[in-house]
């Protein structure tokens, strides 16, 4: 603990720039490098999740990132759930500069309700193309659509949001009970966020497989600015690893899957996020840019169309390449986004491990 001034003391917390991976004495060759992901009864054959956010998922290229071997997951509560046709939005979207003029014309285009037929309609083109389907709901909405995304035959459900609390308190309306809901589902469940031990613990107990770190959406969200919350990913990410290792001698054995999402837009962050800790990294920014992303060179989260509190905005990213080329290379940017399969493999056998979970063990330093 530090002293920030008289009255109060606060803990000293780390970012991914704030760290750097140690290399060891020994080296392996990248094509000795093994990164299966298993989660429930399905493996991937790397340990990278496409993020549910309409300017980098839609259905075709959730199916493209599955064919590639990762876990795409598109957002139940986007444009491909709203309308049966979002492309013209889309390219309506991509001609807005002006910032202000966006959040508000997708206020409008948001606005639109979520059809239930959409929502089936969208998992059964993902199941269709025999790749695995994971569909992610807000907290606020996951009990409404629950049964169809149940009936639609996920393989993961998703539940996302800013900051997700496994003891949420509301005196306006019944707050999800996350270990009721969990429990009475038939799927496998993804939830988060959260970025400290005690909430990770939690969630866990609720029977999640999977709980997310961190905020989403690093690159277009204002969380910090606008209500002034956040915690550094390394420190997040270490911690609620932490917590993994008590739940599992707490349950018994039980093994819940920690996956960093947020402030992952270069490829040495998956690295250093595996490094302290991570199963898996929840990625969105460096798949915007791919030429296939549905945002069409623009980025965008739900902060940015918040009906009352917009805290996120829509980024100009560009096109540095196709999802082939950006998730398995060749492909390599100014600003440090190698392929992210390829630059994992390579940071692995550089200090010598081959497996991810030998992996989540390599030495660590914080930058001066």
């Amino acid at each position: 603990m530090i002293e920030i001034g008289r009255a109060k003391r606060a803990t000293q917390v780390y970012s991914f720039d704030d760290i750097a991976i140690v290399p060891t004495r020994r080296t392996r060759s990248p094509q000795d490098v093994k990164l299966t992901w298993s989660i429930d009864a399905l493996t991937f054959e790397f340990p990278i999740v496409a993020a549910p956010m309409d300017s980098v998922m839609s259905p075709d290229t959730a199916i493209a990132f599955g064919r590639m071997g990762g876990l795409g997951v598109l957002n139940l509560e986007g444009l491909w759930t709203r309308y049966d046709d979002p492309d013209p939005i889309l390219a309506e979207l991509a001609e807005i500069s002006d910032a202000v003029a966006a959040t508000a014309r997708m206020q409008e285009l948001y606005s639109e309700p979520v059809k239930p037929e959409l929502i089936a309609e969208r998992m059964k083109q993902i199941r269709d193309a025999g790749v695995p389907v994971a569909g992610a709901l807000s907290p606020q909405r996951a009990q409404e659509f629950a049964s169809v995304v149940e009936r639609a035959g996920v393989d993961f459900f998703v539940i996302r949001g800013t900051t997700v609390s496994a003891e949420h308190v509301s005196s306006a309306q019944e707050p999800l009970n996350l270990k009721e809901f969990i429990r009475k589902l038939d799927v496998p469940v993804i939830v988060g966020g959260c970025a400290t031990y005690q909430a990770a613990l939690h969630l866990m107990r609720t029977g999640a497989a999977g709980v997310l770190v961190g905020f989403g959406g690093a690159a277009t969200g204002r969380t910090r600015h606008v209500l002034g919350v956040e915690v550094p990913m390394a420190s997040a990410v270490a911690d609620v690893a932490a917590a993994r290792r008590d739940y599992m001698d707490e349950s018994g054995g039980r093994y819940v899957h920690v996956i960093a999402d947020g402030a992952l837009g270069r490829s040495g962050d998956i690295a250093k996020a595996i490094a302290c800790g991570a199963d898996a990294c929840m990625v969105s920014t460096p798949l915007a840019r791919a030429e296939e992303a549905p945002g069409r060179g623009w980025h965008w989260g739900p902060e940015a169309w918040h009906p009352e509190l917009p805290r996120g905005e829509r980024v100009r990213m560009g096109r540095v390449g196709s999802l082939e080329e950006i998730v398995l290379g060749p492909s390599h940017t100014p600003d440090g986004t190698m392929n992210l399969v390829g630059a994992l493999r390579k940071a692995m056998g550089t200090t010598g491990y081959t497996e991810v979970k030998e992996f989540q063990r390599v030495e660590i330093v914080v930058h001066a």
